[in-house]
């Protein structure tokens, strides 16, 4: 498993976060972490990053202590999209880009030819090439968030984590970006961990789910077998209908006024 978390606890003082978790993350899948605000699920995400250390508990990340990895094998194998990023030097989209290559470039070396290739076809497949020479800081929030999503692609690693990663994006760049993220995980056998505030998006991409409450795991499980109305209503309250859609082949969830 790339990621098992055995009895993780988290808390900012005295408050707690993340409250005694255990469970794995299966490799090769797409798994979609759902709850509503405050619930969790960005500290989740941040102790996978080892951004954050468990105040409690241990997280194993292919089989070794998450602890035990430099920033740099971290770096290598883990690449990680943000809900908000800032910067206020005024580097270009493709030096930021480029710093996605960082990891895999030997120091006080220059990016090698295979390094600048990747860059070149994921700004290409991400739209981003069109304004590679343009300042981050000229950009809108959109713009900038596929930016920051093309950098961690060309990281080239083993898990994906994304916090709301397509929150600031149209329909059409978060499908275009879902798109290119779950083909490379299916062709590459790679992890994504993504939370995600729309249940529909995820039903569509995700193989599995985790619903959080409070600090915890409500229900995980595949996403055919944990997302039902019983759930949806266990963890946020609200009364829906879940129902299997042709159209794009995965369930799908209406809910009352």
């Amino acid at each position: 498993m790339p990621f098992d978390l055995n009895g993780v606890s988290f808390s900012y003082s005295e408050k707690a976060v993340i409250d005694d978790i255990s469970m794995s993350f299966a490799p090769g899948r797409f798994c979609g972490i759902i709850g509503p605000n405050g619930c969790g699920k960005t500290t989740l995400l941040d102790l996978l990053a080892k951004h954050r250390q468990p105040t409690s508990g241990r997280i194993t990340y292919n089989g070794k202590d998450l602890r035990s990895y430099s920033i740099k094998e971290l770096s290598k194998e883990i690449a990680l999209v943000p809900q908000n990023f800032y910067i206020n030097f005024p580097f270009t989209v493709k030096e930021v880009v480029m710093m996605g290559r960082y990891p895999h470039i030997p120091r006080f070396s220059t990016p090698s030819a295979e390094d600048i290739n990747i860059v070149r076809d994921i700004m290409e497949k991400t739209g981003v090439s069109d304004y590679m020479d343009r300042f981050i800081t000229q950009l809108s929030g959109g713009e900038r968030q596929r930016v920051v999503f093309a950098r961690a692609l060309v990281q080239d690693t083993h898990v994906l984590i994304l916090d709301e990663a397509t929150s600031n994006l149209d329909i059409n760049h978060s499908i275009s970006l879902l798109n290119i993220s779950a083909k490379r995980m299916k062709r590459q056998d790679r992890t994504i961990i993504s939370v995600m505030q729309d249940i529909n998006l995820a039903a569509v991409y995700c193989d599995d789910l985790v619903f959080m409450s409070k600090g915890r795991i409500a229900v995980h499980g595949a996403t055919k077998d944990v997302l039902n109305s019983e759930t949806i209503r266990r963890v946020f309250n609200i009364d829906s209908k879940v129902y299997a859609e042709p159209y794009s082949d995965s369930l799908q969830v209406v809910f009352k006024k």
